[in-house]
């Protein structure tokens, strides 16, 4: 969540070969000079794509930056003393801020709140997406998120000045930036740009930042764990009935949330040099499960240990979906509009935002109390605004709405309240805490990662009692080993900065989508539809073509690269686009066939050409570009070099212009 001044952003304005030819427009379609203007050449003629493990920079200090749904924060350690983790949570700061401003200063303000799930929901992201605040004024969502960090990095480069007066800002600090593991590469690249406007890196210095997934900075701080530092759902459940499985559950949440308020008063933190007694326990081969539940997602992976201490491989590629916290927040707005009315309560947020934030405030204190055997009904305060604004549109009171209304299990107090039954409370989490274990229960069902022993549970909603007893219920049946960390909110805060120390920890990872590009391919009748051939000067070609680079759920290793060389189609040409396509399924044949979509470009900036040949013996006007593209690391990453000169070429993969 976010509040700035209305007007605090408005200053941050931020020739081919004989097998293959470039696919031709589709008649009618737009297209431009350089996007038609490169010829495919044949692929690397390496056997299997090369990998190179990528060289890591030397760097002073890592910050990490968990921004996140409903709170947010940030974490650092030094090069010279990597296991103390120096950590700083903003939490609910600018909600905060909102709610104590004066009704007619909050005017004046601009509040985002949970604006991190529609960079997850918009389907058609761009660089100028806009973003609603809770009053109904828009702004450009790349410069609230830009806003955001840059806050972070202020806060973080004073903490650092003052520890360490003698380090140097440039060059010394790798920056690290936590998403859901089920982002899609237009929303990874958006918090890249976001960070470029925000002043964390330069385009230049690319390097110094890395994208790190939610659940894989879980996992690789879950390696840390010492026994005393975790909750073992599975084994405090006890086998003397139900009754002694509440009370186990229930004191181990109270107890883990003791332990969760001392950590978070102490700002730094001391993380095993090796590993923990946990994780000492698991053999090389052996898997395990962490799902992140977070404020606005829930993100499921699976890791399998490839060496006793050594490095993870993903299993299967990242899944999760829209289930977290928020849902129970939803639901209570929705409880809300059956009991006031849809109209009056989309007015009252609209007019009177600040008061809506009251409210909101008074039901996250009531819903983190909510356990699944709690005795005692709940009170949720009303603001007064609230009660007022009522008054004045429908012409009675509250308590009169409630009366006339179909919900029996909310009352009216006579404290002037809304009085709720724990089952009622319950109830608002159920549709999230069903779809989390349902996610969960899918993905343990498919081949690929079966014999899991483990499952985390981390993320800021895992502190929830109800999800907690929910889970072990469904699933500590099935023989799985839940496991909880006492600091579970801040688990993927910490694991960002030892993945930040160390970011070839997961070595193989599966990709989430098929990625290739259109080409011509020679005629083969039979093969061939009809419908795609093509006669060029006298020669017979299948158009649209799906060329692929990497499949679906296919194994990708850190570093590995898919090469593909290019010829400028014209003498002269310094820049060149090449369209990519990507699609879910692993078999489609053609650009055209269901579900492949175009979802980026790919660019070459090409400097003048000398004259004469290459260094290969190529005639004058046939240019190589060789192309490097990497998809085992957490965003795709692309390289080139001209043959001719063996100089680096500009390159770069665009997915927000599509």
């Amino acid at each position: 969540m976010l509040a700035v001044p209305e007007m605090g952003l408005q200053g941050l304005y931020i020739g081919s070969s004989p097998e293959r030819s470039p696919v031709p427009s589709p008649p009618g379609s737009p297209r431009t000079q350089e996007s038609c203007g490169i010829a495919p050449l044949t692929p690397s003629q390496s056997p299997k794509p090369e990998t190179r493990v990528p060289q890591q920079a030397p760097f002073s200090v890592v910050v990490a930056i968990d921004f996140g749904t409903t709170s947010s924060g940030y974490a650092f350690s030094f090069a010279s003393d990597p296991e103390a983790i120096h950590m700083m949570s903003f939490g609910y700061t600018a909600r905060d801020y909102y709610h104590d401003l004066d009704p007619e200063e909050a005017r004046d303000w601009l509040y985002f709140e949970k604006f991190k799930m529609k960079i997850h929901s918009t389907t058609d992201l761009t660089l100028k997406t806009q973003l609603e605040a809770v009053n109904g004024k828009k702004m450009p969502a790349l410069e609230v998120f830009a806003h955001a960090l840059r806050f972070f990095k202020e806060h973080a480069l004073q903490e650092l000045r003052e520890q360490c007066p003698s380090l140097p800002e440039k060059d010394t600090v790798r920056w690290v930036l936590t998403v859901p593991a089920i982002w899609k590469q237009p929303a990874k690249q958006f918090m890249r740009e976001a960070a470029y406007l925000a002043g964390l890196v330069s385009r230049e210095d690319a390097e110094q930042l890395l994208i790190a997934l939610e659940p894989e900075a879980a996992s690789v701080y879950c390696r840390k764990l010492r026994l005393h530092q975790l909750m073992d759902l599975s084994s405090r459940t006890q086998s003397g009935g139900r009754l002694g499985e509440r009370r186990s559950i229930d004191s181990s949440f109270r107890q883990a949330r003791e332990q969760l308020r001392r950590s978070r008063h102490s700002r730094t933190f001391l993380v095993e040099s090796g590993v923990g007694e946990l994780w000492a326990e698991l053999q090389a081969g052996d898997r395990y499960m962490v799902a992140d539940c977070g404020g606005g997602t829930v993100d499921l992976t699976v890791h399998q240990l490839e060496q006793p201490h050594g490095t993870l491989k993903e299993l299967y590629k990242a899944s999760g979906g829209p289930f977290g916290a928020v849902g129970v927040d939803l639901a209570f707005e929705q409880l809300l509009c059956r009991i006031f009315g849809e109209d009056f309560i989309a007015t009252f947020k609209r007019q009177r935002p600040a008061a809506w934030v009251d409210l909101t405030i008074a039901f996250e204190a009531r819903k983190r109390t909510a356990a699944p055997h709690r005795a005692g009904a709940l009170n949720i305060s009303l603001p007064f605004s609230f009660i007022d604004f009522y008054r004045k549109q429908r012409g009675h009171n509250v308590e009169t709405a409630l009366r006339r209304s179909s919900v029996n299990f909310v009352k009216w107090s006579s404290q002037g309240m809304l009085r709720m039954s724990c089952e009622a409370m319950n109830e608002l989490f159920q549709p999230t805490v069903n779809g989390i274990i349902q996610h969960i229960e899918a993905l343990l069902s498919r081949p690929e990662v079966q014999g899991v022993k483990l499952l985390f549970l981390v993320g800021g909603f895992a502190e929830s009692a109800v999800l907690q007893h929910a889970v072990q219920a469904v699933l500590g049946a099935r023989g799985l080993r839940v496991v909880v960390p006492h600091d579970v909110g801040l688990t993927i805060l910490k694991g960002a900065v030892l993945f930040g120390q160390a970011p070839g920890v997961v070595r193989v990872r599966r990709s989430p989508l098929t990625y290739g590009v259109g080409v011509l391919n020679r005629f083969v009748a039979g093969r061939h539809p009809p419908d795609k051939l093509l006669v060029r000067d006298g020669r017979r070609w299948c158009t649209d073509v799906f060329e692929r680079f990497v499949a679906a759920e296919q194994s990708v290793a850190l570093g590995e690269e898919v090469r593909r060389s290019y010829c400028p189609a014209r003498p002269g040409q310094r820049r060149v686009l090449i369209n990519l396509y990507c699609c879910a399924a692993e078999d489609a044949r053609f650009i055209t066939d269901p579900g492949v979509r175009k979802c980026g470009a790919l660019s070459l900036e090409l400097e003048p050409a000398d004259g004469g040949s290459d260094s290969s013996g190529a005639p004058p006007g046939r240019r190589e570009i060789r192309a490097a593209m990497q998809f085992g690391d957490t965003e795709i990453k692309v390289t080139a070099v001209d043959v001719s000169t063996n100089r680096s070429v500009r390159a770069a993969i665009d997915f927000l212009s599509n």
